[in-house]
C-alpha cells in the first residue's frame, strides 16, 4: 500500500509541475529593464532571456473531485473542428484536450490521438501522472498539406477503455464562417519577428484574442526593440469595404496592457496600390481598440505600430480583425 503522505507528495510534486508559469498560460523569465504598472511595481519583459528555452503554455491542470468510477476520459474543447487549406505552415488549427481520471487512486495516465492522413498532429500521445479527480488538458495543433482534399476527416482520443471522435472538416479559407471578420485566417506579412519564442505573425489572425498563449503561438513580437515603424500586413484576398479595425494588444495579469502593450499605431489600408491612413490611435493603455473610419474599400490592411508603453519598446499584438 501507497503511504499517505507519499501520494500527497507525489501529487502535490505532479501538480506544482503542470500548473507553474506555463501552465498558467505565461512564458519564464524575462530580459532586464522592466517597466512599471505603478509607484515600486515593477514588471518583467514578456520576451525570453536570449537563449532560454521558451517554456509550453498549452498544458493545464485543474483539480476536481472524484466521481470514483474508475474512469479515465479523453475530453475535447470542440466537438467539431474546422481546419483550413492554404494557411501559414506556423499557425495550424488548434483545439483543446485532455482527459480525466474518476479513479480512486493517483495514477499514471495515456491517451492515445489518432488522426486521418493526410492530416498531421502536434502530438500522438498525452501522458501524466494524475490524482483522483484532476483533468489533464493541452493545446493540439493540426497540420493541413497544401495537396490535401477537402471533405471531412476523424479525430479519435483514446483513454483507458474510452474513445472520442471529433470530425475535422477541411475547407478553403473562403469558406470558413469568419462571423465578419474579414482579416480571419488571411496572409500575414510583418516586417519582423521575435525569435526566442513563438511569436508567428499569422497568429494575429486566428480567431484567438486570449492573451494566454503569448511565447507560446497566440500573438506577434517584433525583433527590433526601441525601433520604430513596425509593420504587420493583412492581405484581404479581394477588394473589400471595410470601416473598422479592432485590435488586441498583449494584456495579462502579469503583463498589463498598460506597461507592456502597444501604445501608438496608425491603421492603414491599401487604396489602388497605395497605403492610406484611416485611423491613428495615440497613448493607449487598454487591452483592445476599436477603431472606426469612413468606409474604404481596399485589398490590404496595414497595422504601422510607432510606439509600446515600457522600457523594451517592442510591438506585442494578438489579434487583429476587420470590419465592413
Amino acid at each position: 500500500m501507497r503511504h499517505p503522505h507519499l501520494t500527497a507528495a507525489l501529487a502535490a510534486a505532479a501538480v506544482a509541475a503542470l500548473a507553474g508559469p506555463a501552465a498558467a498560460g505565461t512564458p519564464g523569465p524575462g530580459t532586464p529593464g522592466p517597466g512599471t504598472t505603478g509607484p515600486g511595481t515593477a514588471v518583467q519583459s514578456p520576451e525570453p532571456e536570449i537563449g532560454a528555452p521558451a517554456q509550453d503554455p498549452t498544458v493545464r491542470v485543474k483539480r476536481g473531485t472524484s466521481k470514483g468510477t474508475g474512469r479515465l476520459t479523453p475530453i475535447s474543447g470542440t466537438d467539431r473542428l474546422v481546419a483550413p487549406l492554404g494557411v501559414d505552415p506556423a499557425c495550424p488549427a488548434k483545439l483543446e484536450i485532455g482527459m480525466r481520471s474518476d479513479a480512486r487512486n493517483p495514477l499514471y495516465a495515456d491517451m492515445s490521438i489518432e488522426l486521418d492522413q493526410p492530416l498531421t498532429a502536434s502530438r500522438l500521445m498525452l501522458s501524466s501522472y494524475l490524482p483522483p479527480g484532476y483533468e489533464l488538458g493541452a493545446k493540439l495543433l493540426v497540420a493541413v498539406p497544401p495537396a490535401t482534399p477537402k471533405g471531412q476527416y476523424g479525430l479519435r482520443l483514446k483513454a483507458g477503455q474510452e474513445e472520442l471522435a471529433v470530425p475535422i472538416s477541411v475547407v478553403d479559407v473562403g469558406e470558413l464562417d469568419n462571423g465578419g471578420n474579414l482579416a480571419l485566417r488571411r496572409p500575414v506579412t510583418a516586417s519582423s519577428q521575435h525569435t526566442n519564442a513563438n511569436y508567428p505573425p499569422c497568429s494575429v489572425v486566428d480567431g484567438d484574442r486570449s492573451s494566454n498563449g503569448w511565447a507560446g503561438g497566440n500573438g506577434w513580437n517584433d525583433a527590433t526593440s526601441r525601433k520604430w515603424p513596425d509593420t504587420l500586413d493583412i492581405a484581404l484576398g479581394e477588394p473589400r469595404q471595410i470601416s473598422r479595425v479592432d485590435l488586441y494588444t498583449l494584456d495579462t495579469e502579469r503583463y498589463p496592457a498598460s506597461s507592456v502593450g502597444l501604445r501608438d499605431w496608425d491603421v492603414q489600408a491599401r487604396v489602388d496600390g497605395q497605403w492610406r491612413t484611416v485611423a491613428q490611435v495615440r497613448g493607449n493603455t487598454a487591452g483592445m481598440v476599436r477603431s472606426d473610419f469612413t468606409p474604404v474599400t481596399t485589398d490590404a490592411v496595414r497595422i504601422s505600430a510607432l510606439a509600446s508603453n515600457g522600457a523594451n519598446d517592442y510591438s506585442r499584438i494578438i489579434e487583429i480583425e476587420v470590419h465592413s
